[in-house]
């Protein structure tokens, strides 16, 4: 479309005039056609300054996710890039787009979820407008078995994203939830698609969900004591196109090191984890066990001395892992 189009090549001069002429030139369209996708954007809401012999350039966004707000040609992830007002659940979507052969790095990005999903079947609360909710498409050059670690890693990417924009740096709850001042800001949703004759990996989608503007009376009685958004925890609340643009970079900086950086991604979530040290309570099909988190292991699994008596690693994939300290 090309109102992103024009949009997109603002975004990249940042607030350097551009002239009509030279958008058409490399739009490949008349100025006449330039002029009208700029006053579709100004009735959207941003404000577009211009001056003679000097171009256009843009002062203010609104609120909007588009793929001119956020595409940017270098990026892997996100390079194809589908920008919804609201879906089910932004994993379901992509797993649709990808029934037949699908782009490595596919985004979808959404402003709200009527079916967003958590670990182990727990529902993700996602109200229109208030959060943002994004799953990558990944097509890692791996063994299979390297390929869980991609939740760990994303969920130091999502760290990443945070304190760049923000300033302020989460911690992680083992093994995928993302922490400020106590409460899950974020959460992340790993799946795998295998073939089916073969069970060769075909692609993994990574799905992100984090609390931008979200207030207590929005979280509900029942999520309000262990959730936090940026505004509550900022006193602002960061425009959702800024925290998508954020976290792409974070996941294309992740996809080109994965798995090759393996070290320094697990020492940068082994310094994250607020898990290990604390006494924590542990969910499996056998029943609930306590003791207290040891370490990471290089697997990502987590070691548990148990309460009473030896030690175990645990796999995110067989257990779930509650604070008895808070949160945490």
């Amino acid at each position: 479309m090309l109102r992103d189009d024009v949009l997109a090549l603002l975004r990249q001069r940042e607030g350097e005039p551009l002239s009509g002429e030279a958008m058409s030139r490399t739009l490949g369209v008349s100025r006449a056609a330039v002029w009208k996708a700029m006053e579709t954007l100004r009735q959207e809401g941003y404000e577009i300054s211009s001056a003679p012999r000097r171009g256009y350039w843009l002062e203010k966004s609104p609120d909007l996710l588009s793929p001119g707000e956020l595409s940017r040609p270098d990026r892997r992830v996100g390079r194809e890039l589908v920008c919804l007002d609201q879906v089910d659940s932004t994993n379901n979507e992509i797993k649709r787009r990808a029934v037949g052969e699908v782009p490595d790095g596919l985004t979808v990005v959404a402003g709200e979820q009527t079916g967003g999903r958590g670990r182990r079947g727990r529902s993700f609360v996602s109200p229109p407008g208030k959060g943002l909710y994004l799953s990558a498409l990944l097509k890692p050059d791996c063994p299979l078995g390297e390929v869980p670690a991609l939740t760990a890693w994303s969920a130091v990417a999502v760290c990443d994203a945070i304190e760049a924009l923000c300033g302020v740096r989460p911690g992680i709850k083992w093994p995928n939830d993302v922490i400020l001042e106590g409460r899950k800001l974020c959460g992340i949703l790993t799946e795998l698609e295998l073939e089916a004759e073969t069970a060769a990996l075909r692609y993994v989608v990574v799905g992100i969900g984090v609390n931008i503007s979200q207030t207590e009376a929005d979280f509900g009685p029942e999520v309000a004591p262990v959730a936090i958004s940026l505004a509550q925890a900022l006193g602002r609340a960061p425009r959702r196109a800024e925290v998508a643009r954020a976290l792409l970079d974070s996941l294309d900086r992740l996809y080109a090191g994965f798995p090759q950086q393996r070290e320094g991604w697990l020492a940068r979530y082994r310094a994250d984890c607020l898990t290990v040290g604390k006494p924590v309570r542990v969910l499996s099909g056998a029943g609930e066990r306590e003791g207290t988190a040891l370490g990471v292991e290089e697997d990502f699994s987590l070691r548990v001395a148990w309460k009473d008596g030896g030690e175990e690693v645990l796999s995110s994939g067989e257990v779930s892992v509650r604070g008895l300290l808070g949160y945490v």
